[in-house]
């Protein structure tokens, strides 16, 4: 099995934008040695991975992957690169991948092309005797990284000496660590995803007062403006404000705040502009514009549709042959999109396109060491909960798959 794949969609250098990028290389898979972003990558691959090709290391793995049959599946975030989600035996967003996670106890080994929260709530969500796996451990989120626990920890600790805490329902994002997943569950709380948020917004709704959600602000107004919450009770919690500044706010916001939101964001989701819609409508007046609810409000409002990933796909799958999409998300999942609907225009919004540089992490060298350890009886990269932690992550998690 060989790699025949060309790049889709070119990139352009990302220094152009004044923004960084993962890479300026575009999306075609380089040798490990030659992704200008390895040095901050996991070193302790083997270095006889560092210097192969995409064709070699495409066989490597489906040479693996069959001595391994079904006692081994690969899940595949829709963000992932091409040469990854040609091995995936099931593709999707995070919501879609755990449902998977946690109705098929049939494999052994799950290997988890995402990072690093998604194969934390896979192995929290699967069997017992399922190991779960996440090849390249340095593939984390930014946005998650933007919710410290302590930090989380100390916002509830001051809602509660302000006499908030018994009003608050606690609604994690899935972009966050197994910790504040187990927060919410030992506090009345839930996670959601892009998928289900307005659900759990409801659910958490109907059981108090207010939201503390956290760590996408932009997701949770997004949310809640689509339930009619007036952006004026949607007030931003600052983090980075000393203890006892109630995150920036006064008694008097907080008291009128019906959604708190965690001051957080997705870096690829905050490049786009409502600029890049008005240029997209000015060349293609016919254009459809389809966005992620990660987006800033303003471009939410702008676009012509907003949704998860699986919404994204959905839309574009369903539109009829010469239609033009306008899309506002990952270039991993544009350009596939692109390569899948032939007979439609589908085009990212920003014309300096960069992959999530978490996601992007998992570059085919890790999968082929870590199928091939696998095949040999060894395990690497394990990915595992404490107890403790799952438990409680666990409940919320569950409360989470149970909200329609």
């Amino acid at each position: 099995m060989t790699s025949t794949r060309e790049e889709l969609i070119p990139i352009t250098v990302a220094g152009q934008a004044g923004i960084a990028c993962e890479t300026d290389t575009g999306i075609k898979t380089l040798p490990l040695s030659s992704e200008p972003s390895f040095a901050y990558w996991q070193q302790d691959i083997p270095k006889e991975y560092w210097d192969l090709t995409a064709d070699q290391l495409t066989e490597r793995v489906a040479k693996a992957r069959k001595k391994l049959g079904s006692k081994l599946i690969i899940l595949g975030h829709h963000y992932q690169r091409e040469d990854i989600i040609a091995f995936a035996d099931f593709r999707g967003d995070s919501f879609k991948l755990s449902q998977w996670a946690a109705e098929h106890p049939e494999a052994d080994y799950i290997v988890f092309a995402g990072v690093h929260f998604m194969a934390e709530a896979a192995d929290i969500l699967s069997a017992d005797h399922q190991t779960v796996m996440l090849p390249n451990m340095a593939a984390g989120c930014s946005m998650a990284d933007m919710a410290d626990p302590d930090d989380v920890y100390a916002a509830w600790e001051e809602l509660t000496e302000a006499g908030f805490a018994d009003k608050i329902i606690p609604v994690t994002y899935m972009n966050s660590a197994a910790s504040l997943k187990a927060f919410c569950g030992r506090n009345g709380g839930i996670v959601c995803t892009s998928s289900n948020a307005s659900a759990v917004l409801k659910w958490a709704f109907e059981r108090g007062e207010k939201v503390l959600f956290f760590p996408d602000q932009h997701l949770g107004r997004n949310t809640g403006a689509k339930m009619g919450v007036p952006l004026d009770r949607m007030t931003l919690w600052n983090y980075n404000k000393p203890y006892g500044s109630l995150g920036g706010m006064t008694l008097e916001e907080l008291e009128r705040s019906q959604v708190l939101l965690w001051q957080g964001h997705c870096s690829v989701h905050q490049r786009f502009t409502v600029g890049q819609i008005e240029a997209a409508r000015q060349k293609y007046p016919d254009i459809h514009v389809v966005v992620h609810p990660e987006c800033r409000y303003e471009v939410v409002q702008a676009a012509d549709s907003n949704g998860s990933t699986e919404f994204i796909v959905q839309t574009i799958a369903k539109g009829a042959p010469g239609s033009k999409f306008a899309v506002g998300t990952e270039i991993n999942l544009v350009s596939r999109l692109a390569h899948e609907n032939p007979d439609k225009t589908v085009f990212c919004l920003d014309p300096v396109v960069c992959p999530c540089s978490t996601m992007y992490r998992i570059h085919p060298a890790y999968l082929a060491w870590t199928v091939e350890e696998l095949a040999a009886g060894r395990v690497v990269n394990r990915v595992a909960v404490d107890a403790e932690t799952a438990r409680y992550a666990k409940i919320a998690l569950d409360r989470m798959l149970t909200v329609v």
